[in-house]
């Protein structure tokens, strides 16, 4: 079965300035060598700490990015070589719901306006533009009175309802979710992720979703894939990471996150990371996580581990996994 969307050794490095002494321009590694498969009516998740290239890898799907090398397929069809009306045509099957529906936002549009544009930009009628928007209006829940209000009218999740709405105007197929309830609430960001898993059930819609709170993941995703300095380290079905993360660096994030239990029984151990990121600017030899984790050994300082197949349906890339 041909994958919706597929990156394939996915590279995006920015160069930077010369230093002016005959040494090379640093190069920013964001995303240095990205796999990813996503099938269609399936969440997957991308999760790692800030800096690590995850909105990186969606902003290259969406053409926002550059890309140095590699490629992105959707549907079979190299996104390199397409025209620019191509290009514009995938837009349609190609939405994006970005974190922060404030900047998202044009603060001088109704919201009737803000969910007209992507139609008054494919040259949808008047008539049939004033109907989609009734119709989306409804679909994400929002009510006809907020139809000519502005967005700072609105609360945060009206808001995030909004750019939703305008994300699907065009009956996407695939929605790109970067950190799509990360500016919310925690009671608002339960009500968004239920309204996003209804879409998907209503509409068939794929979701590539980005996120650094594991526990918004474990709710959603059906795959994730967890991102280090520009690289996935471990890849699976949703339940399996997080029953049996295999991967040190999957292991550190899934100690954090908090637990309804405080009993000592029912703790789990927290593990800590040592020292910083290192920089995308100067990125390890062999292995990225090797500063920082607690069972390196003396490979993983030269070497920089392949991504193997572990069992069915998992992939690490570790020397030493559990």
């Amino acid at each position: 079965m041909t994958a919706l969307l597929e990156f394939q050794n996915l590279k995006v490095h920015w160069p930077g300035r010369a230093s002016g002494w005959g040494k090379p321009a640093p190069v920013t590694r964001a995303v240095d060598g990205v796999n990813l498969k996503i099938k269609a009516g399936e969440t997957v998740a991308v999760v790692g700490e800030s800096g690590c290239g995850k909105s990186t890898t969606g902003n290259a799907a969406l053409g926002l990015a550059p890309i140095t090398d590699g490629k992105i397929f959707f549907e079979g069809r190299d996104l390199s070589l397409l025209s620019k009306q191509e290009r514009r045509d995938l837009w349609q099957d190609m939405q994006v719901v970005f974190q922060d529906p404030v900047a998202a936002l044009n603060p001088r549009l109704t919201v009737a306006r803000a969910i007209a544009e992507p139609l008054v930009i494919h040259g949808w009628s008047a008539a049939k533009v004033a109907n989609r928007v009734d119709d989306l209006m409804a679909l994400v829940g929002l009510n006809p009175d907020q139809r000519d209000r502005r967005p700072m009218a609105l609360s945060g999740g009206q808001r995030q309802r909004v750019v939703i709405a305008r994300a699907l105007a065009l009956s996407p197929r695939l929605v790109i979710c970067d950190e799509p309830v990360s500016a919310l609430d925690v009671s608002i960001q339960s009500q968004i992720l239920n309204l996003l898993l209804r879409l998907q059930h209503e509409l068939g819609l794929s979701y590539l979703f980005i996120s650094h709170d594991l526990s918004v993941v474990r709710h959603i995703a059906d795959r994730v894939c967890v991102m280090y300095l520009g690289v996935i380290v471990e890849e699976g079905p949703t339940a399996d990471v997080f029953a049996a993360p295999q991967h040190p660096y999957t292991r550190a994030l899934l100690s954090a996150i908090p637990q309804p239990d405080v009993s000592r029984r029912g703790r789990k151990e927290r593990v800590l990371l040592k020292g910083d990121l290192p920089s995308p600017l100067a990125p390890p030899k062999g292995c990225p996580f090797a500063s920082r984790c607690t069972i390196a050994q003396s490979v993983c300082a030269i070497s920089r581990p392949p991504m193997e197949l572990r069992g069915d349906d998992r992939k690490v890339r570790c020397f030493n996994p559990a």
